[in-house]
């Protein structure tokens, strides 16, 4: 990995880590660890009250990246207003799935997730499991274009909310 790939993410830079989301990269700091002198990223999740230390040099290999521009956001959305797609296959295998989406940080994976797990007032009611996973999904969804508009996570709830009401209504 070369020297510059490393310096691509810089502190008060918002990132987006795989398995946890949106994150804020604090600092950049050295550690010696086992006798080896490690360069790290410094992330820390807010929300989850989090600090997460990251080696400069696996970062991008680990899938750790930066936000996603807004041509990416408009597709997620595009994706919330398609039609569900629910497989018929056993429930575990479907969460196993869904959690592996989520898991990516590909953006329109989780729009993805989000879409097939969505009910309305008249629909099912759906399981814990169901929820859990709908739940994590729209947050990673939510904060992410939050951080991409600047503006708070109200406001990008309520925005991908009126998207999946859209949905419904057409």
């Amino acid at each position: 990995m070369t020297k510059s790939k490393k310096l691509d993410f810089r502190p008060n830079e918002f990132i987006v880590y795989p398995a946890h989301g949106v994150g804020q990269i604090v600092s950049i700091e050295s550690q010696e660890v086992a006798g080896i002198t490690l360069e790290l990223f410094v992330i820390s999740f807010e929300k989850d009250k989090m600090t997460l230390r990251v080696p400069t040099n696996k970062a991008t290999h680990i899938g750790m990246r930066a936000l996603s521009s807004p041509d990416v956001i408009s597709a997620a959305m595009k994706t919330l207003k398609g039609k569900a797609k629910v497989k018929r296959a056993m429930w575990s295998r479907r969460a196993q799935e869904y959690e592996q989406k989520i898991n990516s940080g590909d953006l329109i994976a989780i729009a993805e997730v989000v879409r097939d797990l969505h009910r309305t007032d008249d629909q099912r009611e759906q399981s814990y499991s169901e929820r859990q996973l709908y739940e994590a999904a729209l947050e990673r969804l939510t904060r992410e274009v939050a951080a991409v508009s600047g503006g708070d996570e109200l406001a990008a709830a309520k925005e991908v909310g009126d998207v999946l009401m859209s949905r419904i209504a057409a």
